[in-house]
């Protein structure tokens, strides 16, 4: 069995900072693949909540007694809307604006509309499943949508160089793009996709960084552990090269998909 010439959907995981972009990147490229970030759905969600300009209490929209959001349609008549990605922006907003972790099935509900919305085929995703549940319930929606997940490319990296890239990582607040002041620099401190001055993520210090660390070791991995038990099979990959360039990168995610399809064609 040799590597093949397309994919149905790959799951992208490692510690945060491990250096998931670079390989993505190559996926994207050599697949056609698109990218479907968690970061980048809540965002949009988020952003079309904010831009539909609802200033009331989200207290209004939960069943205490149930714990839980009251239907979406009655949301929707509340609002005077009829758009779901609002209704869905509305639910994250809730969580994020209490300093609150996003419960696992409200992740899942914000996932299935964005997946569902590439058809649920072609995607590298990216920050997804991050929990044995959210897994659990990636794999059941994959089967009821006859699709599948081919394989899982776990990028490997230790904490130490995590800590070092990580802090050094900018991100473009305009397009979403990231960059590396060593290994992938910004032109002068702007986006090269877009011009926009890059920033540093707030959540880039060391404290915060060895917090999410903790929180791959505790949760994360019983995932991959799950879905491996499962029957989808690991590559892994260094998110560690002793010299970064963009044929390195995708070299090292050929040679790791070989783990899984053998040598590549041609090679």
């Amino acid at each position: 069995m040799s590597i093949p010439d397309t994919l149905t959907n790959v799951i992208v995981t490692g510690k945060s900072g491990a250096g998931k972009q670079p390989r993505i990147d190559v996926l994207v490229e050599q697949y056609g693949l698109e990218q479907l970030s968690t970061g980048t759905m809540f965002r949009s969600y988020l952003a079309a909540y904010d831009h539909y300009g609802y200033t009331g209490s989200l207290n209004r929209f939960r069943d205490e007694d149930n714990e839980a959001f009251i239907p979406d349609e009655d949301i929707m008549d509340e609002l005077g809307t009829d758009d779901a990605e609002v209704v869905l922006g509305l639910k994250a907003k809730y969580y994020v604006e209490r300093g609150l972790y996003v419960p696992d099935h409200i992740t899942n509900e914000l996932f299935q509309a964005a997946f569902a919305a590439h058809g649920y085929r072609g995607q590298a995703l990216d920050g997804y499943p991050r929990t044995k549940e959210q897994a659990r319930f990636l794999l059941e929606l994959v089967d009821e949508q006859d699709t599948a997940v081919d394989f899982i490319l776990w990028v490997t990296n230790t904490d130490e160089n995590i800590i070092e890239r990580t802090t050094r990582r900018r991100i473009c607040p305009n397009c979403g793009a990231v960059y590396h002041l060593d290994y992938k620099p910004p032109d002068d401190g702007r986006c090269t996709k877009c011009g926009a001055a890059v920033v540093q993520r707030s959540d880039d210090t060391e404290e915060k960084i060895r917090s999410r660390l903790q929180e791959f070791k505790t949760k994360t991995l019983p995932a991959l552990h799950f879905l491996q038990e499962q029957g989808i099979p690991i590559a892994k990959v260094s998110g560690h090269l002793d010299e970064f360039t963009e044929e390195n990168v995708r070299r090292s995610v050929m040679e790791a998909l070989e783990q899984i399809y053998g040598p590549e064609q041609g090679r």
